[in-house]
């Protein structure tokens, strides 16, 4: 058994029952940071994810901004493997990410001295998980 997300009509992911399970807790518990997922459950199938694209692209650019603007390493490394799922399931779904392109931001609540994720970083991540995850 397993887990399919599509993007607004188009199956973006087909995880096993572990990850798509993890996947969809994490997304809950990072909207109040970000926002509603945009995250669907099909009524009467757990495992069927439907996803609208213009919000979950919201949300996943919120997130993705937040983890280039942290200096902060352990709040960069709870967010990091989330954020790089999201961020291809957004590209496969051809949803704009402009945070993971431009310029990283600042947090509010950086620590001193350290530095912000560059693209390099959040870059390599998805290309890791990008093979690892079926569509």
């Amino acid at each position: 058994m397993s887990h399919y997300f599509s993007i607004d009509g188009t199956y973006v992911w087909n995880p096993s029952i572990g990850p798509g399970d993890l996947f969809t807790h994490l997304a809950e518990a990072l909207t109040p940071l970000a926002g509603p997922s945009g995250i669907g459950v099909t009524p009467g199938d757990p495992h069927d994810h439907p996803i609208d694209g213009a919000v979950f692209a919201k949300f996943a650019d919120t997130l993705v901004a937040e983890y280039r603007a942290t200096s902060h390493p352990i709040k960069r490394a709870l967010l990091e493997g989330f954020v790089a799922t999201a961020a291809v399931l957004a590209r496969r779904g051809g949803l704009p990410l402009p945070a993971l392109d431009g310029p990283a931001g600042t947090s509010t609540r950086d620590i001193p001295g350290g530095g912000a994720a560059g693209p390099d970083r959040l870059a390599e991540l998805m290309a890791e998980h990008e093979r690892a995850m079926p569509a």
